[in-house]
């Protein structure tokens, strides 16, 4: 039985002493001896990854896979996958009108979105003591990979009514990925729009925000949390879209001042951010990851709302060391 998220999210935000919730799951192939490759095409393999982890670390939910090629290999996008990197789109599948108007919503279950729903059914039969979360992409984030990210900035100017043709249909799609999520039990999705990171607050409106409530308002209920996460540059000059999509909870990459937003954001609605996954967690040392940690909650822990995390997904070759040292400087600062 799902647990009532909403609730639950009330309560995090209420507690003095909070627990991180970084996006934390292809290190996992370290402690299973596999590969990038291996992994993401077994949904035991990800149940178990994530059952280890979840072990492993004291977080506060589980978060599933953050593969944003799954969706866009789905729609017949071609990707590069390799042993030891996340998947990534290569090319791009819509160059006209004609592909836009030929482009079809594929049913959950193409490709390896089987596979993903697969793998958090089984996770959640071996995880009860947190919330378990799958991964999602946004849809202007999707359109990009579809269209190739330089040619649809292009054409949010030159042909905005094609972007628009194309995010009807991801949306469409993505709906119903969720929906399926739901229905295995799934207490939530963390959808990343990374991409909505690179448009004005105009452009984030009409080519991103809206897509995305129109999805939060479909598919998220008390029981079913949408974590949204975004990240750039531009993310703090769009903070009034961001909190008008109605999403459970936000989450932030590293590019920004995370109390910048904190400042920005509604008090109630729970902030998630934003070690750096490749600069501390893959790159850093466990002296430089605690000391990036306890800075970060000295700055913004007087926010009840401020939840740690790291800036976006914490890549497969990340120093287990280092996450260790994450999670244990986080019980220290909350331990004084």
């Amino acid at each position: 039985m799902n647990r009532n998220m909403k609730t639950w999210l009330k309560d995090m935000v209420a507690s003095p002493a909070k627990k991180a919730l970084p996006v934390l799951s292809f290190p996992a192939i370290q402690l299973m001896d596999i590969t990038v490759r291996e992994l993401i095409s077994s949904a035991d393999r990800q149940a178990e990854g994530m059952r280890l982890v979840a072990e492993r670390v004291k977080s506060a939910a589980s978060v599933s896979l953050m593969d944003l090629s799954v969706e866009a290999e789905c729609f017949g996008a071609t990707i590069r996958v390799s042993d030891e990197e996340v998947p990534t789109v290569t090319g791009s599948i819509v160059k006209s009108e004609e592909d836009v108007d030929n482009l079809s919503v594929p049913p959950v279950g193409a490709g390896r979105t089987g596979i993903y729903v697969e793998a958090i059914g089984k996770a959640v039969k071996m995880i009860h003591d947190r919330p378990v979360l799958a991964g999602i992409i946004g849809p202007f984030s999707l359109t990009g990979r579809l269209m190739d990210v330089t040619e649809v900035m292009y054409a949010l100017y030159d042909e905005p009514e094609t972007v628009s043709k194309v995010l009807d249909k991801v949306t469409d799609f993505l709906i119903e990925y969720a929906l399926r999520y739901r229905e295995v039990g799934a207490d939530g999705v963390v959808m990343a729009e990374p991409l909505a990171g690179l448009l004005t607050p105009a452009q984030a409106e009409e080519f991103s925000c809206k897509y995305v409530k129109k999805l939060i308002d479909r598919v998220q209920t008390d029981e079913f949390a949408v974590v949204y996460h975004t990240c750039g540059n531009a993310v703090p000059s769009m903070t009034k879209e961001i909190a008008a999509m109605g999403a459970a909870a936000y989450h932030f990459g590293n590019a920004v001042d995370m109390e910048d937003i904190l400042k920005k954001m509604p008090p109630e609605a729970p902030c998630l951010g934003n070690i750096d996954p490749a600069g501390q967690f893959r790159n850093g040392t466990p002296e430089s990851v605690r000391e990036a940690t306890l800075q970060l909650l000295e700055k913004c822990s007087k926010y009840p709302n401020f939840v740690i995390s790291s800036g976006c997904d914490i890549p497969p070759a990340s120093r287990w060391e280092n996450i260790d040292a994450f999670f244990g400087a986080v019980e220290e600062f909350y331990g004084r």
